[in-house]
This record gives structure tokens, sequence and C-alpha cells, in this order.
């Protein structure tokens, strides 16, 4: 019998080591069906279980396998690999510094360490494993790569760039290091190199995940619209084949397709943050007299999230809510920070925690309603979510779409932005505001320096249409129709937000191109808040952007006094702006086609007397109407809240919510 064990096992190992995973598998499993204790055929077949995808019966089976045999390192390694593929990062780490009990210079143990600590947060602990492989293998290109990444997680972008670049020198075709080295680079505004380190990525990996739409968003960020239709047609091609392209968040900018925006999410959120069951089912939270709400984001600063959220913070009833905000973004200590933090019956910095350790801690202070405030935007913390940090868990303003994830029950909009017809293109429950979703703060200033157009750089007598939009929402066909604009309204210029240097020049060229004199583009740099509110005065209409509208650039337009048209599509990113002006009452301002746009934007710029009609209703509707009507917003987000909380207490499982309007606090 051992004779035909051996023989199996043998041929098992041979088709193994052929690449011939199922034909391998069968003879493993008939060895271990004549010895369920063979120790070879449980860790191999255990490799090629991970191999397959299937990693939870790899790590039965290569646990199986350590049983027979304790100190064996090569298994103890193979385990780490599997409890990490099984997303049992812990687990993984133990397996790991087992692995290295056994042999301290496993360099490829210390790299694969170094790898899930950073998944779970610990970028320190990370470093110092990367570095320890380093010491013992100084030319260990993939070492270099997880303390990048590490790094780069920490901010600490130039050292992550170093780091990068030494995986890099050591091991030139490294798609990956291209690639991490591309968005650090798009980090600290070195967008030109950021494109060509991205561009070198994809030449010599073109299906490496995400990379096909991230370097499209990079294009979009400088305006670089080489191949733009073709690259469009290739990413929904991609999406509709499941393909991993692109992260969820460009292509709210790049197609108004509700279905397209529930694929991207849906690949980005079942591949990146799948529901994580290791805390356990989250227990039964009693009724009690304040419902405890936990606003989570790294936007506590001087941010746009802030400005629009403080004053709600501030508001909110204190002897029915109890606020907690959870924040995993810098700490900054300027103006709105320390607003904000102020505003929090608690503010907890968890920068330093990884995703487990929030959501635990959620759990374990009792949050009753977890709001998660990024969505998949910059320095997003989803995982805390898949976790499950509250028994409610809900997408609010940060996000402009379905997260397509399970555990995210609710998402905050309004009959505009939703129509009824739409939600089955979103995976949450729909809480609808009866005005707009967006809340915003009364208290927002408004500088009274006068900035005359001649400071501005604006011609003195031009009519002035204006967008401070960010450059990646400038689509081709929104500048043809710009183009087309400016072309029928003599002397006008358009006044732009120049997000860097190389968009300005690439819009100046594109101008070119279409036959316009590039000195009609102007372009306007960053300024503090109360100072861009207040230069908003020297502009004659808002322009916007489709398919991803203005959203905060809006409501700072329509309270600086300035109209903002638009054009609404189907999805949410393409109907905020339209929001926006039904919450103000200047419905007119919206149309539904690019025709409409463009005819209205002419009419308007060439009838002064309508234009100012519209100036002077948005200066009457401005603190007479819902959309700057903090208190108003405040009662209805609070109802919002307790009817999810009530439909919990009662045991009904989440569902659409319509809250009916009320009046002011």
């Amino acid at each position: 019998m051992s004779v035909e064990i051996d023989k199996q096992f043998t041929q098992g190992l041979a088709l193994h080591q052929q690449g011939k995973l199922a034909q391998s598998k069968v003879l493993y499993e008939a060895v271990l069906k004549a010895n369920p204790r063979h120790f070879d055929a449980l860790h191999l077949l255990g490799v090629v279980e991970m191999s397959l995808g299937n990693s939870d019966a790899a790590v039965n089976l290569i646990s199986s396998a350590l049983k027979e045999k304790k100190n064996a390192t090569d298994a103890y390694y193979n385990l780490g690999l599997a409890l990490d593929a099984a997303n049992r990062k812990e687990q993984a780490i133990k397996a790991y510094d087992d692995c290295l009990r056994l042999n301290p210079k496993n360099f490829s143990a210390l790299n694969n360490k170094s790898k899930s600590q950073r998944d779970i947060g610990k970028y320190q602990e990370a470093i110092v494993s990367s570095n320890t492989a380093i010491a013992i293998k100084p030319d260990y290109a993939a070492a270099y790569f997880n303390r990048a990444l590490a790094l780069t997680e920490l901010k600490q972008w130039d050292a992550a760039l170093d780091s990068y670049n030494k995986a890099i020198s050591i091991k030139p075709d490294y798609a990956e290091a291209y690639f991490s080295r591309g968005s650090v680079l798009k980090e600290v505004r070195r967008m030109n190199e950021a494109l060509d380190s991205y561009e070198i990525g994809v030449n010599l990996k073109p299906d490496f995940e995400y990379s096909f739409g991230t370097l499209l968003h990079l294009k979009m960020i400088t305006c670089d619209w080489e191949d733009f239709q073709s690259n469009v047609f290739k990413l929904i091609e991609n999406l509709r084949k499941n393909k991993r392209s692109s992260p969820s968040f460009p292509v709210l900018a790049l197609i108004d397709s509700l279905p397209m925006h529930y694929k991207a999410s849906e690949i980005w959120v079942n591949d990146k943050h799948p529901p994580n069951s290791s805390l356990g089912a989250i227990g039964k939270l009693k009724c009690k007299e304040k419902i405890r709400i936990g606003y989570y984001s790294a936007d506590f600063f001087n941010h746009a999230t802030s400005y629009l959220m403080a004053e709600l913070f501030e508001l909110h009833n204190r002897a029915k809510f109890e606020l907690i905000g959870f924040s995993f973004g810098p700490n900054e200590q300027d103006e709105m920070q320390q607003r904000v933090s102020a505003a929090f019956d608690s503010f907890i910095r968890v920068d330093h925690k990884t995703d487990k350790e929030i959501a635990s801690m959620s759990r374990g202070m009792g949050i009753d309603i977890a709001i998660d405030l990024k969505g998949f935007t910059h320095g997003c913390r989803t995982g805390i979510f898949a976790y499950r940090a509250a028994p409610i868990q809900v997408n609010y303003i940060g996000y402009p779409g379905t997260m397509a994830a399970d555990y995210i029950d609710y998402l905050i909009a309004d009959p505009t932005l939703i129509p009824i017809k739409n939600q089955k293109f979103y995976s949450e429950k729909i809480v609808y505001l009866p005005d707009s979703y967006q809340v915003n703060d009364r208290h927002r200033v408004i500088s009274d320096k006068t900035m005359t157009r001649h400071e501005l750089g604006l011609p003195k007598d031009s009519f002035v249409f204006c967008c401070f939009n960010n450059n990646y929402k400038i689509t081709p066909d929104t500048f043809d129709g710009w183009i087309r604009i400016l072309n029928a309204v003599e002397g006008s210029v358009l006044w732009l937000l120049e997000s860097n240097h190389s968009a300005g020049i690439n819009l100046r060229k594109e101008a070119s191109h279409r036959g316009l004199d590039p000195n009609r583009l102007i372009f306007a740099k960053r300024m503090k808040l109360p100072e861009h509110l207040a230069r908003h005065k020297a502009a004659d209409l808002f322009i916007d952007t489709f398919p991803c509208n203005a959203h905060t650039t809006a409501s700072d337009a329509l309270w600086a006094g300035l109209p903002v048209l638009t054009c609404m599509g189907e999805s949410f990113a393409s109907r905020v702006s339209a929001s926006l002006l039904n919450a103000i009452e200047l419905p007119e301002l919206i149309t539904s086609t690019q025709e409409q746009f463009e005819a209205m934007a002419i009419d308007l710029a060439t009838h002064p007397t309508k234009l100012k009609a519209i100036k002077h209703k948005l200066e009457r509707n401005r603190l007479t109407t819902a959309l700057f009507d903090t208190p108003r917003f405040c009662k209805h987000i609070e109802s919002a809240y307790t009817a999810m909380y009530e439909r919990y207490q009662a045991d009904l499982a989440p569902d659409h919510i319509y809250i009916q309007p009320q009046g002011s606090i």
C-alpha cells in the first residue's frame, strides 16, 4: 500500500510542478484517502487549493499538515499566504512569525508579513519588517516596494518615492512600483511625472488591476484627452466583462450610466472591501434615550466636507442625539478642525488604529448609526464598515453614488438625485430628504475684500463665464460646448480653476485646436475660502460640467450670489446641481440636454435683463428657501436617523424612507 501511495504522491507532485493543478489535486486526494495524515499531501494539496483560489480549504489543509509536523518552516510560510488570501491578516502574521521563529533569515516571510501588517493598518510595524528583510537581502526589490507602500500610507512622500525608486532600480520592469510611484507623484502634484510613471507601468503590464481607469483619471486631472473616446469605450467594455479596470470614483466623471456606476462599485468593493465577519455578528443594541451617531471621516479640517457640515454638527439636538466624531485624517488643528471637534460630544482621533480596531471600538461604544462621510473618495476607510461598526450604516455626502456594499444599509439623497424608478441601481435603501440632500453652513464667511476684475486677471467689460470645478470633471464634450458658447458670445471669457499647471497648458492647447483664442481662458489659483467666495462676484454666470456636476462648488457659487446653469443626466453625480437649484427654487437654470444648456447660456449672456432678474431672484431666495436653511435641514436628517433607528428597534429590515417637509428649528 505504501508503495502505491508513494507512487501516487510522486505523480501528483510532478503534475503540480508542471502547473497541472486539477490533475495533481486528484492524486493528492487519493493519497489522503489512503493516509489522511500524510504531511506532504496535506501541505501540497493546501498549496494547490490556494492556487485555485480556495483559500479557506488551503488554510484547513495546511493547518492539518502542521499538526503532523510542527516544525515545518515552509508549511508555516504557506499557511501565512493562505490566511492572507482568506483576509485573515492577524493570523497570517502569526503564521509568518512561526516561520521566522524556525528560520529568522527567511526574507520572503518578512516581506509577506510586512504586507499583511500594512493591510491591517500597522504601517510602522510593516516598515520594520521590510527593513529587516532588506538587511538580510539588500537587493530585494519587493521589500523596498512594500516599505514604500507603508510609507505612502503614512504620507511620508519623499521617503516613499526613494523606496519606489530603489525597487525600480533593482527591478526595472517592476510594473506595480511604477503604478504606486505614480500615485505618490500625483499626491505631491508632480502630474507630468505621475503620468510618465503610470504609462511605463501600463506598458509593462497592460492588464494590471485598476491601472487603466487610474491612468485615465490622471489624464483627466491634467486635461490630457488623447484617445479619450476610445478609452471610455474600452472602460465600459471592461466593466461589462467584470474586469478590475478602474476604481469606481473616476467612472463617475466619465460615464453618465447608472448600471456602469453600480458595476464599477460592485467590482471595487467585492475585491477591496468584502464583508469581514471576524468580529462576529453585531449584537442587538437596546433602545436608549439618545441615539448614538458616529460620523467617520478623514476630512475634519479645512476641507469641503467640513465646510458643508460644520453647522449641522453644532445644531444637532443633544436631548435626542449623542455625536461621536471618528477622525482618521490629518491632525491639522486649523480653524475648521477646531470648530468641528468642539461640536461633537466626543471627537476621537483614530488615524493610528486599524479598520478592525475602529470597528471594534465603535461596537464597544454602542454606536447606533455609523455615517460614512467618505464612500470611495480619497482617504476613505471602507474596511471599518466591512467589519460592521454599527447595526445601521449609512453612505452620506462624500460619494455621489452607490457603494454596492451589502453592509451599507442606507444612502441619503433626495427626489431630484434618485427618482423612484432609479432605486434599482443602488444597493442601499434610499432615504429621501424633502429638499436637497446637501447640508450647508450658513456661517461660511464671504470676505468683504473687494477684488477687481483687473486684480483677478479678468477683462473689465467682457461677459465672464465661470466654472470652478476640479479639472478632471472637464470632458472633451463639455469643453466643446463651452467653446460653442464662447464663440456665440462676442468677447466673452471663461474663468476656470487651475488645479495644476499642466491642465492650464492642455486646455489652452485644446482651445487653439478648436479655433478659439486661448487667451479667452483665464485661470484662477486656489485661495482661502472667504476670498474664494468673494471672487465669485467678478463672474457673471457659472456654467457646469457633465456628467459630474459641481457639488460643493455649486453651493459655493449660489451662496456667493452667482447663478449656476447645469445640465442634468441620469446618475447621482450628474444631478447634484439640479438638486441644489430646486432647493433654492431656481429650476429655470436646470436643463436636460446639451443643446438646451448651450442655448440658455447664450441667451442669458446676451440678454442682460434676463440674467439680472435671475440674480435678483437668487438674492431673494438665498436666505428664504431650503438650501441654506440649516436648521430645517437638521430637523429633516434627524427625522431620517430616527426613522432608521425605529425600524431597527422594531426588528424591521432597512427600507426606503421618505421624510416629510418640516419648518426650521
